[in-house]
């Protein structure tokens, strides 16, 4: 179809190109969204027009995703700390960076989906040591409908972060439910889940017409559960790929339904980025632009979004890091999108 061949050729060119960040940020009080690469984990930075800073997963463990975490805070965002903290779920990629974080940049609220009452086999119980003894205790444990508390900047537009997935519930729905609920409309269910990505933390973010929503790893029967046979969610404008783009992610109905206009997918060069995946975006008439962490090294330049709009198309021993950082306007009607490495901007008009 034509639609199809001309996706990214549209991607490029029917957007408008950034005359620099102040035209962005001319209406004051932004709200500014930076996604770090940690080369398949994961890591978003929030930073709010009141001036708080919420981090979403802190990467591997080590020096190098926590460095790069800290570095973007403090010489990009200008903090000199985080307030909140959400680990999504107990996976090595999504919480044992903390470790090295705290001693990088204090670290002060702590929010999780609970500890679990029996591990799973994908989770490495010795990571919870460290985890229990930076957050003393404090951490609150969220689930499905629950508002993490952000402070409002006065004269800005209402920022709101609802929980809409924990613990392999969603909204509405009361503890023991199952993973799969009957609801086929044309999609079949997946084998169950029984690891902790179905268990992600999901969350809806708003700032006036602007919606962000950012699923974490949760796999097909519970993003199934978000829209099937309701649509919880609603439409949003920018969707954190779930899963780094792993196809056992990413159900056809979940992006039906959210009807993106800008997909952000934190890959590593040999981990996520599916094509099936891409496949799946693509077939989202709304869809505008794919941002993407890396080139997948192990699928074609067509199954890739097009080289503006990757942060590092080069090899894994290459790979420097860097970040994309989206902007939304104060009157939360537009939003910009710039990848640190390439130099590219683009910005978009939010709905309305």
């Amino acid at each position: 179809m034509v639609r199809r061949s001309v996706f990214f050729a549209a991607a490029l060119c029917a957007v408008e190109a950034l005359a620099g960040s102040s035209r962005l940020e001319a209406a004051g009080k932004p709200l500014h969204i930076y996604f770090i690469d940690v080369e398949g984990g994961a890591a978003t930075l929030i930073v709010t027009p009141a001036g708080e800073s919420f981090l979403v997963d802190p990467g591997y463990p080590g020096e190098r995703d926590p460095g790069r975490i800290a570095q973007v805070a403090k010489e990009v965002a200008g903090l000199e700390k985080i307030d909140i903290f959400l680990s999504t779920h107990w996976h090595t990629d999504h919480l044992a960076g903390l470790e090295r974080l705290v001693e990088l940049i204090p670290v002060k609220r702590f929010y999780d989906r609970g500890m679990p009452e029996k591990l799973t086999q994908d989770i490495v119980a010795s990571e919870f040591g460290p985890y229990r003894k930076i957050t003393q205790g404090r951490s609150v444990a969220v689930k499905p409908g629950d508002e993490i508390p952000l402070r409002q900047a006065e004269g800005s537009l209402p920022l709101r972060v609802k929980v809409v997935a924990a613990s392999g519930l969603v909204l509405g729905e009361k503890a023991g439910a199952p993973q799969v609920r009957p609801c086929d409309k044309g999609h079949k269910a997946a084998a169950e889940d029984d690891s902790d990505n179905a268990k992600s933390v999901a969350f809806l973010l708003t700032f006036g017409d602007f919606k962000f929503f950012d699923g974490a790893d949760l796999t097909l029967n519970v993003e199934h559960k978000l829209v099937c046979p309701e649509n919880l969610v609603g439409s949003v404008d920018v969707f954190q790929v779930d899963h780094h783009g792993f196809a056992i992610s990413n159900h056809p109905a979940l992006l039906e339904a959210l009807r993106p206009r800008v997909a952000i997918m934190n890959n590593g060069p040999t981990k996520g980025g599916d094509a099936e995946v891409f496949a799946r975006l693509k077939q989202v008439p709304e869809i505008e632009a794919v941002f993407q962490m890396h080139r997948n090294l192990r699928t074609k330049d067509s199954d890739n979004a097009p080289a503006e709009f990757i942060l590092s198309p080069a090899d894994e021993k290459s790979c420097k890091g860097g970040y994309f950082r989206l902007a939304v306007d104060g009157s939360g009607k537009s939003y910009g999108v710039e990848v640190s490495s390439k130099g590219t901007k683009r910005t978009y008009k939010t709905r309305a």
